[in-house]
């Protein structure tokens, strides 16, 4: 008789398993990352977007730049100061040394002549004249022992201080040290961030970009003519020949025109900001600090409507950019990571101060 019973469903095993769920799998992937992709698209910035983007980059990358700039004047004059503590201890410990060598000989010449007691020598001694000579010695040289156990003391005393400063000094040198590879870090992924969301604009529109903050040239009269290429004009306003400081600076600053721009440089070939400064007083034998918000107080501070060739003028309310006044409303100054040294209106940034150089 025929059975009719539903036959058993065997289930699924092997490759068939393997093929569905493999499937399966494909499908739950392909799912989320058409839902991934709509929830995380962006929607693609317009170049005014981009371009303010980047000046904000630029700018936090300056600020940080001067921040290296600051940490690593300290940590050049912790390592010189290290050296000289170095240097120091070595000298005393010599001396030292010295003191205990001529210790050590003293302490064995009274061993060898006055290890026997006053009464033997005495005895000893062919008449009492003879005995109190040596006794005066014996005085004498004591007194000798105990000033030279002062000095040793004394000594020792000394170079254990100077190397518990070098040891202070070596701390804050590898302080400053991992300030100075964190700082480092931060600009250069600024600069990294600028540089990615450039690389987002059309050639045209980075053109208008670059354009925007391209230098004036200035004639002899000192009348801005206009925007040029970002090399920046040898024909600039020429420095005053009056042969003082600020017209030296002058000069020096327009020999760097067209010379790059390179965070944390101070030239010959490169400079930043507050490098280029720097190096343009220095050339009229005045010493300026390193940084922005150093310069701003090292010399006289001048009003806006009071500047004269030579000033320092500068930017942000960080200040965070300084740059050199020439005159007629013009600076010059080197702007940011991708330009060059030029010459620039003093009205293109946000102006913080101006200060004279003694």
């Amino acid at each position: 008789m025929a059975s009719h019973r539903k036959p058993r469903q065997r289930p699924l095993s092997g490759p068939a398993v393997r093929t569905a769920a493999t499937t399966l799998a494909l499908a739950g992937a392909a799912t989320a990352t058409a839902f991934e992709g709509v929830s995380q698209a962006e929607p693609r910035q317009s170049p005014a977007q981009v371009a303010a983007d980047v000046d904000r980059l630029y700018e936090e990358a300056e600020a940080a730049t001067e921040r290296y700039n600051g940490a690593k004047e300290k940590a050049d004059e912790a390592e010189r100061e290290l050296t000289g503590l170095r240097d120091e201890a070595a000298r005393r410990t010599d001396r030292l040394n010295t003191a205990r060598t001529a210790l050590g000989s003293l302490a064995a010449g009274q061993y060898r002549s006055g290890s026997l007691g006053p009464a033997v020598q005495l005895a000893m001694a062919e008449d009492p004249q003879e005995y109190l000579e040596r006794a005066a010695f014996l005085s004498r040289t004591g007194d000798r022992t105990a000033a030279e156990v002062a000095s040793v003391r004394a000594r020792l005393d000394q170079v254990a201080k100077v190397r518990e400063k070098a040891s202070g000094r070596l701390a804050d040198l590898r302080g400053r040290r991992d300030e100075l590879a964190e700082t480092k870090a931060l600009v250069e992924g600024r600069l990294a961030t600028a540089k990615r969301l450039l690389a987002k604009l059309t050639a045209e529109e980075r053109a208008a970009y670059e354009a925007r903050s391209a230098p004036s040239t200035v004639t002899a009269a000192g009348a801005p003519t206009g925007a040029v290429s970002p090399a920046g004009p040898r024909a600039a306003a020429p420095a005053p020949a009056d042969g003082s400081r600020a017209a030296r600076a002058i000069a020096f600053a327009h020999g760097a025109i067209g010379m790059p721009y390179v965070w944390g440089a101070t030239g010959p070939g490169s400079f930043d900001c507050s490098g280029l400064t720097q190096a343009a007083w220095r050339a009229a034998g005045v010493s300026l600090p390193r940084t922005t918000y150093t310069q701003i107080n090292a010399g006289r501070r001048v009003a806006r409507d009071q500047l004269a060739p030579g000033d320092l003028v500068f930017f942000y309310s960080g200040v965070t950019h300084v740059g050199l006044y020439i005159g007629n409303g013009q600076m010059i100054h080197a702007p940011r990571p991708g330009s060059t040294v030029r010459v620039a209106p003093v009205d293109s940034m946000p102006w913080a101060g101006a200060s004279r150089p003694a």
